[in-house]
């Protein structure tokens, strides 16, 4: 059975070079490091600007290797979602930006397999407690009181039809 050997690391999406930390720890594995960097960039290209984990998988016989892409974390997700470059630092006092219900729904989608949630109504509310960790409202309104909202069954209609 082939030797494999894997490599898990954290890279800007669409921004992974040949230095350091992919280079050093790549090159002594005999594989081809530009062809994993520009495999990564071209995986990860859509998440722009945002760190991204990535496991590279690497056949020490063959020097084969295979990439895969993670999801950024949710709280990179909300920020990317609003537009803005960060959240705000003191969420008690300012808001970092506005969530409808359909991108929250949207996030909860992109997330799913990495929560810990047991339907996707349960990975909104994930996700809303994302938002106000990060200071975010969603409809205008505090992420907790739209937690409370959807025990209420006030957003029923959104969730039908989704798995």
């Amino acid at each position: 059975m082939a030797d494999k050997k894997i490599i898990d690391l954290l890279v800007n999406g669409g921004q992974a070079t040949a230095g350091p930390p992919l280079g050093p720890t790549l090159g002594p594995l005999g594989v081809n490091v530009l062809a994993v960097v520009n495999r990564i960039n071209e995986l990860t290209k859509a998440y722009s600007g945002m760190k991204i984990p990535v496991k590279i998988e690497v056949d020490t016989e063959t020097k084969a290797f295979e990439v895969v892409v993670g999801t950024p974390t949710t709280a990179a997700l909300i920020v990317r979602e609003l537009g803005v470059e960060k959240a705000t630092g003191d969420v008690k006092k300012q808001v970092t930006g506005n969530l409808t219900m359909a991108q929250v729904l949207k996030l909860a989608e992109v997330k799913r397999q990495q929560l810990l949630a047991s339907d996707l109504k349960a990975s909104v509310r994930e996700v809303l407690g994302c938002c106000l960790s990060v200071g975010v409202t969603v409809e205008g309104k505090s992420p907790k009181e739209v937690q409370k909202e959807i025990s209420k069954g006030a957003y029923d209609q959104l969730f039908q039809g989704k798995v």
